[in-house]
Formats: C-alpha cells, sequence, structure tokens
C-alpha cells in the first residue's frame, strides 16, 4: 500500500503527515508557531519563516518515526500555494531534500484544497463519514474565505471569495 509523507509550511505551523493511498492517516506531527506570534496580535511573515526552519526537521523526524522510518514512504507531497513565500520555501525546500535524495517522486498540493479534501482522511482504519457529492463547502482558511462546489474527489470549483478581507483572518486572531 502506497505511502506519502506530506509537508506542509503556508503559514505559522510546520506540519508534516504520512497517509495512505485510502486517506488512513498512519502519523500526524504539528509544530504551533502561536506563543511566537501573539505578542504581534497576527503572524509576522519573517518570524513565521524562521520557526519553519527551526522546526521543521524535527517535525518530519518525529512523523517518519511514527510511521516506520523513511523507507516506509513511497512519495513525497508538500504545499505549494497560496501561503507566506519564505514559509513556503522551507517546506518546499524539505521536500525536494528528501524527494531527490531518496528517488520518490514529488507532488505539489495547493493549501486550500487540501482543506476540501481533509474530510476524506481517516485514523485507526475508522471509515470517515464522507459527504455525499456534489456538496458546496465554506472555506474559512487565514487570509482566505471562499464558497466552492465539490463534484468528485479531487474536483473543486470556486463558488465565490471575498477579495478585500478575509473571515479565516478575523477567525485565527479571536
Amino acid at each position: 500500500m502506497m505511502r506519502v509523507l506530506g509537508i506542509e509550511s503556508s503559514c505559522d505551523e510546520t506540519a508534516a503527515a504520512v497517509v495512505t493511498e485510502r486517506g488512513e492517516v498512519i502519523a500526524d506531527v504539528v509544530a504551533s508557531q502561536i506563543a511566537v506570534h501573539a505578542p504581534y496580535g497576527g503572524v509576522v511573515p519573517e518570524l513565521a519563516s524562521r520557526a519553519h526552519v527551526t522546526n521543521v526537521v524535527p517535525v518530519i523526524e518525529a512523523a517518519l518515526a511514527q510511521a516506520g522510518g523513511i523507507e516506509t514512504i513511497d512519495a513525497v507531497a508538500v504545499t505549494n500555494g497560496p501561503g507566506l513565500v519564505g514559509a513556503l520555501l522551507v517546506g518546499l525546500s524539505a521536500a525536494k531534500g528528501i524527494a531527490f535524495a531518496r528517488g520518490l517522486p514529488i507532488v505539489g498540493v495547493d493549501h486550500l484544497i487540501g482543506h476540501l479534501f481533509a474530510v476524506y482522511l481517516t485514523r485507526d482504519d475508522a471509515p470517515a463519514p464522507a459527504p455525499e457529492l456534489p456538496y458546496v463547502a465554506l472555506l474559512v482558511s487565514g487570509g482566505h474565505t471562499a464558497i466552492y462546489e465539490v463534484t468528485a474527489p479531487g474536483e473543486a470549483h470556486i463558488l465565490g471569495q471575498t477579495r478585500d478581507d478575509a473571515a479565516g483572518e478575523a477567525f485565527d486572531k479571536v
């Protein structure tokens, strides 16, 4: 069964997970930066990037240890946007290094689309109650607020979005 190492660093959390082709989460580790940014009332991009540099290797190592080692990985997936440029580059660099060193395929993942399809992930072989297709999803994440129509696994179409403000940003600050 295929196992994919996923790496996420689009904003202020460094995360790594190992997921099977069936969507079963084998391991997941997150390093939060809430304490780093709290004094400023929001995410400071330069501080976020520096924290990712510090956290990315330990987070990936911990996820791989939970999953049984890097030898069990068949591919690497990494957030390629949208997000903070410096933060994204940290995750992308780590993912490219692992993929190159191990001769593994690498796949870029849109951060927002990842949110929409996370509902299909499972833990401990417990089936996730997958929504009936098609469905409409409200996505509120950081600087993004949008409504999507999800028509099939892997297929989503934006129905509308904000242009000047984001409920996700307000939500993150509460």
